[in-house]
């Protein structure tokens, strides 16, 4: 009996040293077409929600004319088995649902006995290879740390270099530079005419971030559809703060068509979507 316990025990609360980083994908993954012309890719802070919230996340990820059918999704704020989030496997479950690959990756905890910190996923229609999870640079409050996670996408006979990333929110514009800097450190590994997609919340809310991020990516070669416009909505004391904290940033790619998903209010960000094809 002490034996059974003790199964079912670890299958229910698994090892909080228990490697962040992991891949997988659905038992039917979805039928891909055939070469594609482009496709859609989106990001999405999806705030670790759960329950009927992730219910309806994964419907409008389905069936939505914005967001729906997305070939590529790069998602932040993706909990694995946390207490809030009801010990549910977030990007392994929304890959099932959607039938995709997956990938997903969190920074360490800030001490060796805390839950397990929420971090990001990438999923994809299309196989995931050389999956690297990046924890950026410089702590924010109580030691907290950021990721990314970079994976080569493989779209038949073509290798797209794709990225998601979160990074932090209580530090100075010049150390989320660095935090940037991570992850084109990354893809420096890779040819430099391998098309590239960094997408995510890159928290830049402060005045002069916006102008200092495009600056950055765009001295690396890398371009956005998407200008000023404000990607998430909270409300203070009743007053709706809106700020640009979330990015998609192309490289070797074009992008035809692409929007923010302002009706979508699951999360206090918006998803952004764009549809991409080479140049």
């Amino acid at each position: 009996m002490a034996k059974v316990f003790l199964v079912l025990f670890f299958l229910l609360y698994p090892h909080t040293n228990e490697p962040l980083l992991e891949e997988g994908k659905s038992a039917t993954v979805r039928k891909q077409t055939p070469p594609p012309s482009e496709i859609k890719v989106i990001s999405y802070n999806i705030r670790w929600r759960s329950g009927d919230d992730l219910k309806a996340i994964i419907k409008l990820l389905k069936d939505d004319p914005e967001i729906g059918g997305a070939a590529i999704l790069c998602l932040q704020e993706v909990d694995r088995r946390k207490k809030r989030s009801r010990n549910t496997n977030t990007a392994k479950l929304i890959a099932h649902e959607l039938g995709m690959h997956y990938a997903w990756a969190a920074p360490p905890a800030p001490k060796p006995k805390d839950e397990e910190e929420t971090g990001v996923a990438i999923l994809s229609i299309y196989p995931l290879s050389e999956v690297q999870r990046i924890v950026l640079p410089h702590e924010g409050p109580g030691n907290r740390r950021r990721v990314a996670l970079g994976a080569t996408v493989g779209i038949d006979d073509r290798k797209w270099r794709v990225y998601s990333a979160h990074s932090e929110t209580r530090i100075a514009v010049d150390k989320k530079l660095d935090q940037f800097k991570a992850v084109l450190d990354d893809l420096a590994k890779f040819p430099a005419d391998m098309p590239a997609i960094v997408m995510g919340d890159l928290n830049t809310w402060e005045p002069s971030a916006d102008g200092k991020t495009s600056k950055f990516f765009t001295a690396a070669g890398l371009k956005t559809p998407f200008g000023p416009e404000a990607t998430f909505r909270r409300r203070v004391l009743l007053v709706p703060i809106e700020l640009k904290l979330d990015w998609v940033w192309l490289r070797g790619l074009e992008a035809t068509s692409f929007g923010i998903d302002r009706k979508i209010e699951i999360s206090d960000h918006w998803p952004l979507w764009t549809n991409v094809k080479f140049r």
